[in-house]
């Protein structure tokens, strides 16, 4: 078989019998021109070992192929798809694997081969902060690039700056590790089925390893707490997680050079990490 004689998607989900799980945050992309602009923006692939996550019916895995990737790995968890998936690494021999798995659980240093590492998906919704969480975390750092479909008001929360409504812990996590950018806006008319929000691409690039902070668990219950409960000031909202601590959250908040008296929204991300250096240097006094 070869690439231009796979059926058309809706044929391919009619003949397979694919409808959407909810339960599994299934939306598909069947428009082949908007999936082939998806994987254009991971730039040049042509020795790269992609990964994508919940291909489904294969949307994006053709855009990805068709790309010009040097291989490509798929992860599905949802066995039905199997059959569909297995048509497309027919028509490109040799250039794709088709992993059957829970993305969380995944290795993915074990499963990919080495050299540029980039990651594509049209993420699961009721997994999507928890994947890119994971990702962010991972040490050392294997990926160089990802392309990344949230909801868009998720989208929205990794891109956003200081002082945006969006603003909050994931921009915090997100862009004290990669430079993140707004790639491509998705109606919700795109998908089969059509989900109730709209959709956005990011994509994420690290950052030099000497720009990158390192401590993302602190970071995190620092954010958590600051931004738990957004109308208060920071004085406050960091009750919870200098509890942690030996210092009050006024303390830490002047080991950090920061205002007690301001909301957290207001506050930039290289301050937010100074307060996570200051919280995890008074949990071990």
């Amino acid at each position: 078989m070869s690439a231009d004689r796979l059926p058309p998607l809706r044929e391919v989900i009619a003949a397979h019998d694919l409808g959407a799980k909810k339960s599994f945050g299934q939306h598909f992309l069947l428009d082949l021109n908007l999936t082939r602009k998806i994987a254009s923006l991971a730039g040049d692939m042509s020795e790269a070992q992609a990964i994508e996550i919940g291909p489904g019916p294969g949307g994006l895995t053709r855009g990805i192929l068709e790309h010009g990737v040097k291989h490509l790995t798929v992860v599905e968890k949802d066995a039905r798809f199997l059959g569909a998936l297995e048509d497309i690494r027919a028509a490109y021999p040799g250039q794709m694997d088709i992993v059957e798995a829970d993305a969380l659980e995944v290795r993915e240093t074990e499963t990919l081969a080495e050299g540029r590492r980039v990651i594509l998906s049209n993420l699961p919704y009721n997994v999507g902060t928890l994947l890119l969480i994971k990702w962010l975390e991972a040490t050392p750092l294997w990926w160089s690039r990802a392309v990344l479909m949230f909801q868009r008001e998720v989208a929205d929360r990794v891109v956003a700056q200081p002082g945006e409504k969006a603003y909050g812990r994931l921009a915090i996590l997100a862009q004290s590790v990669c430079e993140a950018r707004m790639g491509l806006k998705v109606p919700a008319r795109a998908f089969t089925p059509p989900p109730k929000v709209d959709s956005a691409v990011v994509v994420l690039t690290p950052k030099p390893e000497a720009e990158r902070f390192e401590d993302l668990k602190a970071l995190g219950i620092v954010t958590g707490s600051a931004f738990g409960q957004r109308r208060k000031t920071l004085r406050k909202s960091l009750a919870q997680a200098a509890s942690q601590t030996s210092q009050s959250s006024e303390e830490l908040l002047a080991e950090a050079g920061i205002d007690p008296g301001v909301r957290a929204e207001t506050v930039g991300i290289e301050a937010f990490q100074e307060l996570a250096q200051a919280w995890r240097r008074a949990t071990h006094p």
